[in-house]
């Protein structure tokens, strides 16, 4: 599953790494993002890739209240499409969420748990596939909420946890937010493990255990693990 991500990444370098055509508005968290807290997504515009702020966490137009909120935060890539909490997000309301790092934790000493930030070997921010909904409350206001896509572990994660968030390469970033495709078949093709060489898994500060704090835990790595160390 993805349950905290990071997002470090200045409003300069998401525009250059997703092409979009304006920055996106400043996001409250950088390196504790927890579910319920406003992120950053990216959506498709007849202009190009738009940032928007959302709500982590996906609430159906069908829900009656927000209190789902916090048990949808990830989609099964293998049965979005036929979940009804999904479904018509899937075929509809496509996005891209933007990090530079999630973390899992090591559960073997179920009193220690040990933190691990995932991220690309280079470094560079990737889009996590995502799904997004817009909710109606009662009294009228609108609310737009989100969910990540996981899928299962590649080997790196796979050494901590065996689920994973899809992470697109760049050149399917365009294909995931065309709202035009409309082939279930070729949309689910794209949901699978980013290639384990690209990616490295590091063990750092429990400080992150902590989702009220938004501290950088890479000042404490105490174990950096890639494919080759497995």
């Amino acid at each position: 599953m993805c349950g905290r991500y990071n997002l470090h990444a200045t409003p300069g370098e998401l525009v250059v790494e997703f092409s979009l055509i304006r920055e996106p508005m400043l996001w409250p968290r950088l390196f504790n993002i927890a579910p319920t807290l406003p992120v950053v997504v990216i959506l498709e515009s007849d202009d190009g890739p738009i940032p928007e702020l959302m709500k982590w966490g996906l609430v159906p137009s069908w829900a009656k209240d927000m209190t789902i909120a916090a048990s949808l935060i990830n989609a099964r890539s293998e049965t979005a499409r036929t979940k009804p909490a999904f479904r018509a997000a899937f075929k509809r309301r496509r996005c891209i969420m933007p990090a530079t790092g999630f973390y899992e934790w090591d559960r073997t000493d179920p009193k220690h748990k040990r933190p691990y930030l995932i991220t690309r070997q280079d470094q560079r921010p990737f889009g996590m596939a995502g799904l997004w909904e817009c909710w109606q409350s009662p009294d009228g206001s609108e609310l737009q909420t989100c969910s990540v896509l996981t899928t299962e572990a590649n080997a790196v994660v796979g050494a901590i946890h065996d689920r994973m968030p899809v992470i697109l390469p760049p050149e399917a970033v365009d294909l995931w937010l065309d709202s035009a495709c409309d082939d279930g078949d070729f949309l689910q093709s794209l949901l699978v493990p980013l290639a384990p060489e690209l990616m490295q898994s590091v063990e750092v500060s429990p400080s992150i255990n902590n989702a009220r704090q938004d501290v950088d835990p890479r000042v404490a790595v105490i174990k950096r693990r890639t494919l080759f160390d497995l």
